[in-house]
């Protein structure tokens, strides 16, 4: 079995868009999570959701990754993108959905 870092290294290459939240997007687990799950809906991205609840060694392990303290986290296109505050305040600035155009993932406003 591959170590918890190759696992979400492999999680994160393979999707587009990730979060790392607690609990899954029908039923987050926490309101930071529940929040950024509504924000995704707003932008309309797709995106794949792995719940660190089930898991403590992904639970752990995304902290060490990312060297970020807190879930949920973030990846779009294998890069890090932040946490709660972080992306709530991307999307109210319109740098979130300006990201994932850029990124190929939106298509842009016409």
């Amino acid at each position: 079995m591959a170590n918890t870092a190759e696992r979400i290294k492999d999680i994160i290459d393979s999707n587009d868009i990730v979060l790392f939240m607690k609990g899954v997007p029908q039923a987050p687990q926490c309101g930071f999570s529940s929040a950024v799950v509504q924000v995704l809906n707003q932008v309309g991205a797709p995106y794949a959701s792995v719940n660190v609840l089930e898991d403590p060694f992904i639970r752990e392990g995304i902290k060490a990754f990312s060297n970020w303290p807190t879930i949920p986290q973030l990846y779009v296109k294998g890069e890090f993108v932040g946490g709660c505050d972080i992306v709530r305040e991307m999307f109210q600035a319109g740098e979130l959905a300006a990201l994932l155009t850029e990124k190929g993932i939106l298509a842009p406003a016409s």
